[in-house]
């Protein structure tokens, strides 16, 4: 978050929320109804858009009016939990015979052939 990010929100931010992960969500102070106004996030901690939830995300991009305020709606049993992008950090998906998991694949089971020009 800059400075300017900071002087916008006090000068013309109104609160209107905020998620699990600690960010605080804003939109533009006496926008018109007709007029969508800004709306922008201030994020709890690293700079990342994928920590925000998908209910925000669709308050944030104009798919709906209203902000995901109060109770949320019930899950269905194949939605998972929201989880941030991983890559870079200790968490990060590291499929076998990556380096960082020592670096030991298969061996090859004898059904590839290289090509070898004629």
């Amino acid at each position: 978050m800059t400075i300017g990010t900071r002087l916008f929100t006090w000068w013309k931010g109104e609160f209107v929320g905020a998620d699990q992960f600690g960010n605080r969500y804003y939109r533009e102070k006496g926008a018109a109804r007709k007029d969508r106004g800004k709306r922008w996030v201030l994020y709890s901690g690293a700079v990342e858009a994928s920590r925000v939830p998908p209910e925000w995300r669709a308050w944030l991009h104009y798919t709906v009016d209203q902000p995901p305020l109060g109770e949320r709606p019930p899950r269905r049993p194949w939605q998972k939990e929201h989880v941030p992008n991983l890559t870079g950090t200790a968490g990060a998906y590291r499929p076998a015979g990556h380096e960082l998991r020592g670096g030991r694949r298969a061996g090859a089971t004898g059904d590839y052939e290289p090509w070898r020009p004629s």
